[in-house]
């Protein structure tokens, strides 16, 4: 339990932050399973098309250290090599 007013503060800020970031980190991951569902499905328009969009997400979330940075990057690499199986 926080013992000053400041602390007090910090508590509710952390708090407002964190259920922030959780919503960021879901919408993420929503998105990063659409395109893993469109290499599955072989679709690759519907997969670029759902690759650019989380591409955004992702940058933004580095941008804003909802993610590390490298996290952000090594993402994006990730679903890249997946659309890049599909022929």
């Amino acid at each position: 339990m926080p013992n000053t007013k400041s602390a007090e503060k910090r508590l509710r800020q952390d708090e407002r932050k964190r259920l922030h970031n959780r919503s960021i980190k879901g919408v993420l991951k929503s998105q990063m399973k659409k395109v893993v569902a469109a290499v599955e499905e072989k679709d690759r328009e519907k997969a670029e098309a759902e690759f650019r969009v989380a591409t955004k997400l992702l940058d933004r979330a580095g941008l804003k250290r909802v993610l590390h940075p490298n996290t952000a990057s090594r993402r994006k690499s990730a679903l890249a090599k997946k659309i890049n199986t599909i022929s």
